[in-house]
Formats: C-alpha cells, structure tokens, sequence
C-alpha cells in the first residue's frame, strides 16, 4: 500500500493569518477609524469583495498595472467575469450610482474598511491580501474645502494611532487640457532615456506617460529626478484649485511639501493628489520616511468613466498593515487593556448542570465571565483561571448545589466566602 504523502500547510503566498495574541492592535486601529470618521461625519458603506472586472477595466484604467497585471480574476459559470476586488473607490462609485445616492443630501461622505487584494510580489507592507481604510466625499461642489476634509481625517487619525513626524507630500496631475501639454514634455524627456529605464516603462512610454512617474525600481527612481514637473504646465483652473488646497493646510499647520513625482497609479485621478508619510528609523541608524501610509486625491473622472458625469469626488485610503508596521517600528505602545473577569469552577456532574445555566445567566447580564467546564479537577481549573488571567473564581461543588450556594474566591488573595446562588450576580457586578 502506498504511503500518504505528508501535507505541509501554510497560508497562501503572500496572505497571513492574524493571531488572537495580535487582535488588540487591530482593535485599537478600527476603533480609531470608526471614531475618526464619525467625528467628521462620515458614514459607513460595505461593498462586496466580488465586483464585475469591467467596473476596474473601466474606472481604473485597462493599462494600469493593476488591471494589467495584479487582479485575482475568478472564473464564473454565467460568463461574467467576476475579480477580487483591488481597491474600494471604484465600488463605492458604482454604489453611489447603482443606488442613486445622488439623491441624498449632497456631499455624500462615507468610509468603509475591509479586505483587498491585488497579485503583486510581496514585500513588507505589501501583501497579496491587505487591509484599507477608505474615506470619501462624493457629489456637491468641486471646491479645495473637500480635498483638505479629506486629508484632515487622514492626518487625525494617524495623529490618534500616536504616529508621529507625519507629513503631506502633494501634487496637482492637472485635468485633461493641462495634461496634453505635459505628457508631451515628459515623453520628450524620456525619449533620449529609454535604455536607461526599465521594460515596463518602456512600454508606458507608449501607453500611459504619467505612469513613467510612479514607477518603483531603482534606476528608473534616479531618471525620474530630473523629469519636467506637471505642476509648471498646469492651466490656471487647476494651478488655482491647487494653491487654494496649498492655503487651507498651511492655515491648518500641516507639514507638507510640493512633490512631482506623486502620480497615484490609477487613471481615474485628476488634479489634487497626496501621499502621508511618517518619518522611521532605518535598520542603519538613519531617519528615512516610511513607505506610504496612505494616499488619495480627486478623481471626478471616474464617474466620467462609469456614465455618472459632472460627479465630483475626492478621497483617500490607508493601508493598516504599513500603518501597524510604523507604530510598531516607531515605538508606538498600545496597551492591552485587561477588564476584571470571574472565571466558573464546576466539580462533578450536577455541578455541570447548575454551572451551564449559570453561565448563560451571567452572560446575558454583561458579566465578564470565563471557564474551563471541560476539565473536571479544581487543580485544572485553577490554572486555566491564572493563564486566562482572572480576578476572581466562582466555585460550585456538589455541596454548594445542594446548599444552593456557591464560593466566591479572590485569586489574588486567596481569600473566599460562601454565598447563596440567587445572590451571585449582584455580589459580582459589585466585585468587578
């Protein structure tokens, strides 16, 4: 008989398990996200981790990298081409429209946070499966007031998660009219450089100028210096709406600066756009800025793409990964925060019994109550009681069920008393 090969298992490449011993900074983020948006009156949207490839086709852009190359695309027996979904921005306009939210009172600004995923090569703050924050503001006026909403929420919440050293990093990509003029510029730029810079950019040169400036690798990082910069190309409508932008953070002293080469890689994006960095140590020694936290901007044209013109809209996303990675790597303490527990000792079978219903009872009244009711020694129970950390312990033997009572013990200090069963819960709420 042939031997069974051994299974080695393992999370899929590039998707990782949260641990319970992990849960309690994830609790402090969305505790702080949903806080944050609620205090700017933001509210909550959930869109489906399915969506139809055609909504990112159109919305984000077919030669972008991330339709090109990075969607987990599923197959799907009506012929419909179903992907997980890569980014929320897109979903949330095609909520906006399919639901006719247009309706409601204008701007709509909601948030959502939730899963994503794109197949790219993971790094650190980069997974195949990774978590985002989104917040935006859709409909009503085309007016910078929005675009600084936007980062104000983004800059409060890191300010809440005690990041530090954050700053702003913006720059205008101009609306369609501006861009014709700069993309030549930078094509011409390019042009001279093409055995300097890599494959892909090579082929953006032919398909999408604008992402020759979002590139990553290294050689192509060191070309990009010298670029001409969109910003001296802009027409006056867009070179106004930024300096308004640029008004509204210097009065709201958040630190910032003009940076050409933020592009944003997706094609919906027009005018403002911005990445948050936060200042880290390198594992030499050196200050350097993290990778980015986050980023957005406006992108009116996406509701152009999807049919829904004249929407405006701007918005931004965290990634909560890279932002646990920086409060970790600067030190950022988040403490657990343990509340008093009483933890159920049941010895012997009618002690079972009584101890199920009073666990339940307990329960249904908001007391915060642990147990161990399938070990059968008060030895063993006792030491699960410490490792769960427990204040006090709740004891019921097959004395106390015929007495109906049961004995209160202090495990810090050892000390007990007896009292009757229907006295439990108010004895205990007063104890914890």
């Amino acid at each position: 008989m042939a031997k069974k090969q051994k299974i080695k298992l393992h999370s899929v490449k590039g998707m990782h398990d949260t641990l319970p011993s992990e849960q309690f900074i994830w609790d402090k983020l969305r505790k702080e996200i949903k806080n944050t948006a609620e205090a700017y009156s933001f509210s909550r949207i959930d869109t489906p981790i399915l969506e139809n490839l055609s909504l990112f086709e159109r919305g984000i852009g077919e030669e972008t990298d991330i339709v090109e190359k990075q969607m987990f695309v599923l197959p799907s027996s009506g012929g419909e081409r179903m992907v997980l979904r890569p980014e929320g921005t897109s979903a949330i306009a095609r909520a906006y429209i399919q639901h006719g939210l247009s309706r409601v009172s204008q701007p709509l600004k909601v948030y959502q946070e939730g899963p994503f995923f794109r197949h790219e090569n993971p790094q650190a703050g980069r997974y195949r499966q990774f978590h985002q924050a989104g917040f935006e503001i859709i409909g009503g006026e085309n007016d910078p007031i929005y675009d600084v909403q936007i980062i104000m929420v983004v800059m409060r919440l890191l300010r809440n998660l005690k990041l530090k050293n954050l700053s702003i990093h913006i720059n205008s990509i101009g609306c369609k009219t501006c861009r014709t003029i700069y993309k030549k510029k930078l094509l011409k730029y390019y042009k001279n450089r093409k055995k300097q810079i890599c494959n892909d950019c090579n082929k953006r040169m032919l398909k999408n100028p604008l992402r020759l400036l979002d590139c990553k690798d290294d050689k192509c990082q060191e070309i990009k210096k010298g670029a001409p910069s969109v910003i001296d190309d802009l027409c006056s409508f867009c070179s106004k709406h930024l300096r308004d932008v640029l008004e509204y953070v210097e009065e709201l002293k958040i630190p910032y600066q003009i940076d050409p080469s933020i592009v944003r890689g997706l094609d919906y994006y027009n005018g403002t756009v911005f990445e948050v960095f936060s200042e880290v140590k390198s594992p030499e020694g050196e200050i350097v800025l993290s990778p980015a936290l986050g980023g957005g901007g406006r992108y009116n044209y996406l509701f152009n793409a999807l049919g829904k013109g004249g929407t405006y809209a701007v918005g931004a996303a965290l990634g909560l990964e890279r932002i646990i990675e920086t409060m970790k790597a600067t030190g950022v303490n988040v403490p657990i925060i343990k509340k008093k527990s009483v933890f159920l000792i049941t010895i012997g079978a009618e002690a079972k019994k009584k101890g199920i219903v009073l666990l339940e009872d307990l329960i249904k009244t908001g007391v915060n109550i642990k147990e161990s009711m399938g070990k059968n020694s008060l030895s063993a129970q006792l030491r699960a009681a410490d490792k769960k950390g427990a204040t006090w312990a709740l004891i019921l033997g097959q004395k106390e069920v015929f007495k109906e009572s049961i004995i209160l013990r202090n495990l810090k200090t050892g000390s007990q008393e007896t009292i009757f069963l229907k006295n439990v819960l108010a004895k205990i709420k007063k104890k914890l």
